[in-house]
Order: C-alpha cells, then structure tokens, then sequence
C-alpha cells in the first residue's frame, strides 16, 4: 500500500498557523510582486476568487469582502512544510518528498495495521504540532492515492483519510473522477480523450491496454492506465527525476540597463544552484531567457534564450552565477524594456562521482567551492535566507543624497507574512 499526505490550501494554511483568527475567513495569497492570486482559502474560493486573478481586480470584483491578502512567503513555507515531513518520516517506513506540500510514503510492513485509523491520528498529529491541515490518501497504487487523497479533501466524512483498498472501492472512485484530474493525464491529453468520449478514470481504464498503446504511444499513459487498474508500475526514482530546473520571475515595472537585468539573474541562478544542492545533484548546462513585456505593444518587443556548458558539471552558487551572467552579456539589446528573465539548468546529474575535465583549469577549486557553498548553506539556514549573498546579487537603489544604497530583495511584498520560526527578528513576543 501507498499513501500521500497532501496539506490542504497549502499556502493559505500556512499564513493560518500564526493568524488563527483567519480561520473561516476568506484569505489569498499572491504571486511574486503581488501580481495575482495563487492559492485560495476554501472561503475564498466558493466567494468566486479564481486562481490567477489580478490582485488590483479583487477590490473590483468583491468590493464590499473583507479578504486577508498574503505575499508569497516561500520561506516560512517550506520551513513549516518541513516540519510536516519530518512527522511523516517518523510515522512510515519509507517516504518521498513530492512537492512542497505532498509527500508519498510506502506502507510495506504495516498491513497488520488499521491503515485507515493510522492515517486519521496521523492527520490529528500533523494538525496538533505543526497546524497544518492535511489531507491523506491510501491505495495499493500511487496514482489511485492521489485520487484517494482528492475524495478526502472534498468529503468529510472521511475524516481527512480516504483508503481504496478493494476493486469496489477502486471502480467507485473511478466512475466519479474526471478524466482532467487524473494524476499524470495533462490537459492535452485529457482534451483528447474527452473527445474520444472518454470523460471519467473510468472511462478510459475500461479501454484494453492495446488502445491505449495505439492511440497514444506514451509509456506515461500507459502506466496511468495501469495504476488505475491497480498496477503498481510508477517507481519513485522516475518521480524524483528532475531533467531540468527554472527559476524565473516578473519584474515589479520594467528594467533597460544590464547592471539591474544582471542582478535579477544572479539571484536566479543562486535559487537554481541551492535546488541543485538541496536534492544531491549537479548541472552540466546554464541557460538563461528574457523578455519584454508582450502585452505592451506600443513598445518595441524583444524575446531570446542560450545556454553554455559547464566544462566540470557543478552545483556551485559561483560556478553557475558567472555562467548565467556569462550568456546574459551575449543576450542584452540595449534599447528595450525588459520585464522578465529566467535561468534555466539542464543536465542534471548526481553530485558523486563527477567526471572533471583535464583542461578545466578550475578543477583543483572545484572541493574548495563545495566547502565554501556548505558553509554559506548552513549560515543562510540558521540566520535566515539571503544573510549571505554574493555581491552581484545585490540591488542597488539611490538613497535620497543620490548615493547607492544596497538592499537585498526588490521584489514587491507588501502583505509579506513574518518568519518567526526562522529569523530571531520575527520571533513571536508573548506579553
């Protein structure tokens, strides 16, 4: 058996855990920069709010609404998300962390147990040491957990913990569930299906393996198909693959000169080499993207990609800074209004052993860099994210003497949440 342990409105629960007076109340969370909405309350959502909505539109569209409204606080996220983990890691033999706010576990070992009743006190633990709601999922198949974990989150009588343990269940829950919510059928496929009259997990289980195999020749829909026959074919190792990892944002207004373009993007590649770190895995290839703003036709548009390779793959902040910022020179036409970039890594492969190349004349440093890394990983945990940085991720701005002024952060977060379980600065005062 499977189980996934998914926090219900993960966001919203979050800034909740220190706000108990939202509860029941309608609460969103932005974007970066406080574009637009990204995760609802279930308040929230049956007042209308959609997902994507401006956030300039909210006072237009729910004029008379009171509504809690959040920047996006990544940081405390993951901490309490974390904390939530490391409960399930106590709890099950085995676990794998999906998301930042699902995680799967296997219950090999555990059939002489009541599974259902294990997953309703799991739910009242989670809840009574982290505060975090969280919906739970049990099946003997991956696929048909996440199902499980979706009919726990909608009805209450489950008790936050669905279990499809038979074929009775498993075709119940199959006539009931959308052929669009299926975990790994996309919206183009599912669109495709639909107008093949496939439009439950029923539906399209009921096909022989071999329409499935003619009509879409994918060995991901193939095994979809399976797990919702109650085949066990999904390992976690192909879960836990990640080809490429991006971190990319909007600006908050539009950037002409390099230098400030330069920033945004050192700070990007930083983000991608702490992922690179966090999961053991190093890149052999930076790439980099920008562009204007395409809904501003009175200017002059501009889009453009490239990449480098790295001569010794690496998961270094510095190795992967000065490669992105590298391709970025080759990139920047002086004369636009540029209002997003991104950094792209690829080629992604285990940290141990890495093959360096002869004529890297870097190679002897590449031990030196890993030390250095762990060391400001390690400070940045304690202390708080960006207490150390390098210096070209830093923005700048004119104080009002018309001197430079250097600040860490100039993305937009004006309904930005505390960290009090992060920084000494935000912890909690009791009076």
């Amino acid at each position: 058996m499977y189980g996934i342990i998914d926090c219900d409105n993960c966001y919203v629960s979050c800034e909740r855990v220190f706000r108990p007076d939202l509860n029941g109340k309608p609460v969103v969370v932005l974007s970066n920069n406080d574009g637009c909405v990204v995760a609802r309350s279930n308040e929230a959502k049956r007042m209308g709010i959609k997902a994507g909505t401006p956030f300039y539109q909210l006072s237009e569209q729910f004029p008379d609404q009171k509504i809690a409204v959040f920047s996006s606080n990544y940081e405390l996220y993951g901490e309490l998300t974390g904390r939530v983990v490391e409960i399930i890691r106590k709890e099950a033999p085995a676990y794998f962390r999906y998301s930042i706010d699902e995680c799967f576990v296997s219950l090999d070992g555990m059939e002489h147990l009541d599974l259902k009743a294990w997953g309703e006190q799991l739910h009242k633990r989670i809840r009574q040491c982290v505060g975090m709601p969280v919906s739970i999922g049990l099946a003997p198949t991956k696929t048909l957990a996440k199902m499980a974990s979706h009919f726990a989150k909608k009805y209450q009588g489950y008790r936050h913990c669905c279990m499809i343990d038979n074929d009775e269940k498993r075709l119940k829950a199959l006539k009931l569930y959308p052929i669009g919510e299926v975990w790994g059928i996309g919206r183009r496929y599912a669109a495709r299906l639909e107008a093949l009259g496939v439009t439950t997990a029923f539906d399209f289980a009921s096909h022989p393996e071999s329409w499935v195999r003619a009509m879409f020749n994918n060995i991901n829909i193939v095994r979809t198909w399976k797990e919702l026959n109650g085949q066990d074919c999904i390992v976690v190792e192909e879960m836990a693959k990640k080809k490429s990892i991006c971190t990319s944002r909007s600006f908050n207004g539009m950037i002409t000169d390099l230098s400030a373009l330069r920033t945004h993007v050192s700070n990007y590649a930083a983000r991608c080499a702490e992922k690179l770190r966090r999961q053991g895995t190093v890149a052999s290839i930076v790439g980099v993207f920008i562009n204007t703003n395409a809904f501003r036709e009175d200017l002059p548009q501009y889009w453009n990609f490239q990449e480098t390779r790295l001569i010794t793959p690496s998961s270094s902040t510095i190795a992967i800074v000065r490669a992105a910022n590298d391709v970025l020179t080759r990139l920047f036409r002086q004369g636009y209004h540029y209002k997003k970039a991104g950094v792209v890594v690829m080629g992604i492969g285990p940290d141990s052993p890495i093959q360096q190349d002869l004529f890297d004349i870097n190679a002897e440093q590449f031990q030196k860099m890993r030390r250095l890394d762990s060391v400001i990983d390690r400070i940045n945990k304690v202390n708080g994210t960006e207490t150390v940085v390098l210096g070209s991720q830093q923005y700048t701005r004119k104080d009002g003497k018309g001197k430079a002024d250097v600040f860490a952060n100039a993305i937009k977060h004006d309904f930005r949440s505390k960290n009090p379980t992060t920084r000494w600065s935000d912890i909690i005062v009791l009076k």
